[in-house]
């Protein structure tokens, strides 16, 4: 099992100036914590969303890798963003989902991969031809440098221990959130 706080950092060693989406909660808090940048954007209140966003983003500007960090929760309420994901099919999109197989920020009540459902299998299904799962920080680090350079799009289930890693500053997080301009600026689309 992974660290998410510890890959969520890795993850921004390698990313360069990609930006990097996050879905509610963890992944957002753990985004944050890791090294709050420009570059990044943060979901808030918006579970489900973020492969969606990040699609977007990934087609709007196919010059720049994209990198999503999602949920198995968020994920499982909208499963057909992976059946979008494969029909859009952007080679940039890199699609992480950490998977501690739980609701997490509701009280960690179990989600279905705890059960046996198998995220990056789905995404195969869904015609994802990308679709990894990951149980060690070393097999992560690898699997995303493969799929910051080699076509997609990717999406790697990260097996990661349950429980809270801990959370941002939520002002500071909210601030972040709102800052869309900066985000914009970021990626070369506002004025400086």
């Amino acid at each position: 099992m992974v660290d998410r706080l510890e890959a969520t950092r890795r993850l921004l060693e390698l990313a360069g100036d990609a930006p990097v989406l996050a879905g509610i909660a963890g992944p957002a808090f753990d985004l944050y914590r890791a090294g709050d940048r420009p570059e990044n954007f943060y979901t808030w209140g918006a579970m489900g969303v973020v492969g969606g966003l990040g699609l977007g983003l990934a087609l709007a500007r196919p010059d720049r890798r994209v990198i999503v960090l999602d949920g198995d929760g968020s994920l499982l309420m909208n499963l057909g963003t992976l059946a979008t994901i494969a029909a859009e099919a952007p080679p940039n999109l890199v699609h992480v989902v950490w998977d501690n197989e739980q609701y997490e920020v509701t009280g960690g009540q179990p989600t279905h991969t705890a059960r046996g459902a198998d995220l990056a299998a789905v995404a195969r299904a869904a015609g994802v031809r990308r679709a990894e799962t990951v149980r060690d920080l070393d097999t992560f680090c690898r699997t995303l440098e493969r799929s910051l350079v080699e076509p997609g799009p990717w999406t790697i289930v990260v097996k990661t221990r349950p429980g809270r890693s801990g959370r941002a500053p939520i002002d500071a997080l909210r601030f972040r959130f709102l800052d869309t301009e900066g985000f914009r600026r970021a990626l070369g689309v506002a004025p400086a």
